[in-house]
């Protein structure tokens, strides 16, 4: 008996030495490489990417319907389908059937500008990625009433014009509609009539093309639409039309100044150089886009949130962190990012997405995502429908959260989530994959040879610090799959299959694991996260606090008072005449407890100032509220008497730091700033 028992034993621990060396074989044969940057030295064989002699592309955008989100990200997306987005054709006159330039083949109507493509990119991508049968219906409506109406000329949309100019800036975002249309369905219709366009556009004479201020500015929009053609059809035209088309855009390459300092502007045409550098292999191109951003930052930017103090626009002496900035700049911010990640490689771009998103963009919206308002601030106490003017610059109600206002925003708002999605993951040019925006959701692609493989990610990333993806494969495949490393992150671990993996430098932004993967192979990302305190010394020393990718703001209370949303909107909002304020209603938010504090800082060691306290994940699987928030910090405070609200209804600049008082010190609960709809992100210090 006892014989047999020790031959049992016997055979057991050689199985699981068998299954060990079996999996430490699977291990040691992955091989893991920290880089720097990515080489870009080949082209993809997978997807279409730049054309000679573009220069090459470090990341591919992958086709529209290749990314479905999953987690957290999917909920926005369904609260933005069954909330404004998803209804705006209720609400918008810009969206009547009736009297719409857009559905006129003469281009003649009294309803026609930017906002019927501005809606349309997000809500038919968000239907694209939903599978949600009305939506995609719905934008093919749309669509197919934009290639129907063609001109002989080869022109298309509202036929607006200024000074007898033709107005081309509505027309290139319903570019960017049909580029997202074609990727999905491959209508064989999309690409002629592109060409035919562009052909239009290059029949202007100079003195006819992007003469006015939107156009003018926006130029660079239109570059990316050629180049995306130009990829797909080789025309040599189109190149020249790109030439063109840059020398008449506004000059966003000067030293020391930009052509406006309109925010959306900022935001969406700072990456022009950059895009055209493309075609002009000039670095200059480059490093202007670079300069364009810091220049603005350096001045107006010196906030938490990734974005700069614009309250449409930036103006000399205003650059506190109550200065806010637009709804459609964050979602031109985080778009611009997004290129950016391909035309330059730099991961810098993938985390000021990141900081856009997860701190900005998401509190400029109701929790429900039902309304939205115009302007956000990092510093902001108080979201009424008051004139604020002067202290931001726009006259009337531009804090209120409200359906029926803001024209443009209430419709460009709709791309930002979707397109965070569809930026997640990107094609390498070793016909790889690379996790740039860590997100809940799958990936389907095509890798190596052509293999088709479906990668499935899990995580509640920016709340949590573990990702983990499983491949799905129909047969082993060989192909590198590239993993960011967040700037603030230190000590990032990976496992595959259960056991670690040696990453051959602890230095870069990217790691690549090389591998034969098989179905099932299991990887785990760990990004372990930390306090960080930053001083903004530009900005009286006043300082903001990260864990990982989330900067945090004081808990106010928030008190939220229902409005008639046609009695409290924006001067120019226009709306159809059966939309039903009691069903859209409007909401000021009031605060309901104290929010003039400073922080309490041990001096040698501020991190230690601060207790992380994880909470349960909330039951709606929505996190970007202070109810739902997944974590919180406890920090010490003083209250600071003297820092009010002003006599324009603003929380008053920020005080000189270290503030000297003798309040009480008092515990402080500070929640993520992209859920807090009211919230103090850049504190005074108190001594």
């Amino acid at each position: 008996m006892n014989y047999f028992n020790t031959l049992g034993k016997l055979v057991s621990l050689s199985l699981i030495l068998s299954c060990a060396c079996i999996e430490i074989s699977s291990a040691q044969a992955v091989k893991a490489t920290m880089l720097k940057k990515i080489n870009n030295s080949t082209l993809n064989a997978n997807y279409i990417s730049n054309r000679a002699p573009l220069q090459k592309a470090y990341f591919v955008k992958l086709p529209v319907g290749s990314i479905k989100a999953g987690g957290w990200l999917k909920k926005a997306l369904e609260l933005q389908r069954d909330g404004l987005t998803g209804n705006l054709g209720e609400i918008s006159i810009w969206l009547s059937k009736t009297n719409n330039a857009w559905l006129n083949k003469e281009g003649k109507g009294e309803y026609g500008w930017e906002e019927l493509p501005y809606w349309l990119k997000g809500y038919a991508n968000i239907g694209y990625m939903l599978d949600d049968k009305k939506m995609i219906a719905e934008a093919k409506f749309w669509i197919d009433a934009v290639l129907n109406n063609q001109r002989d000329n080869g022109d298309f949309g509202p036929a607006v014009e200024h000074d007898s100019n033709r107005d081309l800036w509505t027309n290139m975002p319903m570019l960017w509609c049909l580029q997202s249309y074609y990727e999905y369905s491959k209508d064989e219709r999309v690409i002629p009539f592109m060409t035919k366009y562009f052909k239009f556009q290059l029949s202007l004479p100079d003195s006819k093309l992007l003469q006015d201020y939107w156009e003018n500015s926006r130029g660079g929009d239109n570059i990316a639409s050629v180049y995306w053609l130009y990829n797909r059809t080789g025309d040599k035209f189109l190149l020249e039309l790109a030439s063109k088309l840059d020398k008449n855009t506004a000059n966003w390459r000067q030293a020391n100044n930009l052509p406006n300092w309109h925010n959306v502007n900022v935001a969406q045409c700072f990456r022009e150089p950059a895009t055209f550098y493309l075609q002009s292999h000039n670095p200059q191109d480059i490093a202007a886009t670079y300069n364009d951003f810091k220049l603005i930052r350096d001045i107006y930017g010196q906030v938490p949130g990734g974005m700069f103090g614009a309250d449409e626009n930036a103006r000399k002496g205003y650059d506190d962190p109550r200065q806010a900035v637009e709804t459609c700049g964050m979602v031109e911010q985080m778009t611009s990012d997004q290129m950016l990640l391909g035309i330059t490689g730099d991961s810098f771009w993938a985390a000021n997405c990141e900081d856009v998103a997860f701190n900005t963009f998401s509190a400029a919206f109701m929790p429900d995502y039902r309304s939205l308002r115009y302007l956000t601030a990092p510093n902001m106490v108080l979201s009424d429908g008051k004139n604020h003017n002067p202290g931001i610059d726009n006259n009337g109600p531009f804090l209120m959260m409200n359906p029926f206002s803001s024209r443009c925003c209430q419709h460009n708002h709709a791309a930002g989530w979707v397109y965070y999605a569809e930026n997640s993951w990107m094609a390498t040019p070793d016909n790889g994959l690379v996790a740039q925006l860590y997100t809940q959701g799958q990936v389907k692609a095509k890798v190596g040879n052509g293999a088709a493989v479906t990668i499935t990610e899990t995580t509640r990333y920016p709340f949590r610090d573990e990702v983990n993806f499983t491949v799905n494969t129909a047969k082993a495949t060989n192909f590198p799959m590239y993993l960011r490393v967040p700037e603030w992150c230190e000590g990032a671990s990976v496992k595959v299959n259960g056991l670690p993996v040696k990453v051959t430098s602890d230095k870069g932004d990217y790691i690549r694991l090389a591998k034969t993967w098989k179905n099932g192979d299991k990887i785990i990302l760990r990004l372990p996260m930390k306090i960080e305190v930053r001083e903004w010394a530009k900005n009286k020393n006043s300082i903001s606090v990260n864990y990982g990718p989330l900067t945090y703001s004081l808990k106010i209370d928030e008190k939220y008072i229902k409005e008639d949303s046609k009695k409290t909107a924006i001067g120019d909002s226009r709306w159809q005449a059966g939309a039903d304020p009691e069903k859209w209603p409007s909401y000021e938010i009031h605060p309901a407890s104290a929010w003039n504090y400073g922080l309490v800082l041990d001096k040698q060691h501020p991190e230690n100032s601060f207790k992380v306290v994880q909470q349960e994940w909330p039951k709606d699987n929505n996190p970007f509220t202070n109810a739902g928030a997944p974590i919180r910090l406890l920090a010490k405070g003083k209250k600071i008497p003297d820092w009010t609200i002003d006599q324009y209804g603003l929380c008053s600049v920020l005080p000189q730091s270290p503030v000297k008082n003798s309040e009480l010190v008092t515990q402080l609960t500070l929640v993520p700033m992209g859920g807090a709809r009211l919230r103090i992100s850049a504190f005074p210090v108190a001594k």
